[in-house]
């Protein structure tokens, strides 16, 4: 079963970091993500840029309107992903009480599913 581990964080929270913490963060989300690997429970893997340079497109008949981040309504942003692959709900869940991030945001673990079955 693969499912998706989103690192939830709140949208200032990096601003907060001097260079140093920022990039011992990054490294052990890095690290985290190696060891997943080697143990064959990596899928994919990225870390996200700010809402800052994010783009929402959205579509009504042929209007297209384009919003600019960062977005005034947002309480939180998905600030990267780890896809994993495992054998029960509860496995992705104990990888995502792994994860360093769950440290200082939240991880959010969502099974992969086709948009139009609501039953999982």
């Amino acid at each position: 079963m693969r499912y998706m581990l989103l690192i939830v964080e709140p949208p200032g929270q990096r601003s907060t970091r001097t260079l140093a913490e920022g990039q011992a963060a990054y490294d052990s989300m890095r690290r985290f993500g190696e060891q997943l690997q080697q143990r064959g429970q990596l899928v994919a893997v990225e870390s996200l840029a700010s809402t800052r340079s994010a783009t929402r497109v959205a579509r009504q008949g042929e209007k297209v309107t384009l919003l600019d981040g960062p977005f005034a309504e947002a309480k939180e942003m998905v600030g990267g992903f780890f896809m994993i692959e495992v054998d029960s709900r509860e496995q992705a869940l104990a990888i995502a009480a792994e994860c360093p991030a769950s440290q200082w945001c939240q991880v959010e673990v969502r099974p992969l599913a086709p948009c139009f079955d609501d039953s999982i």
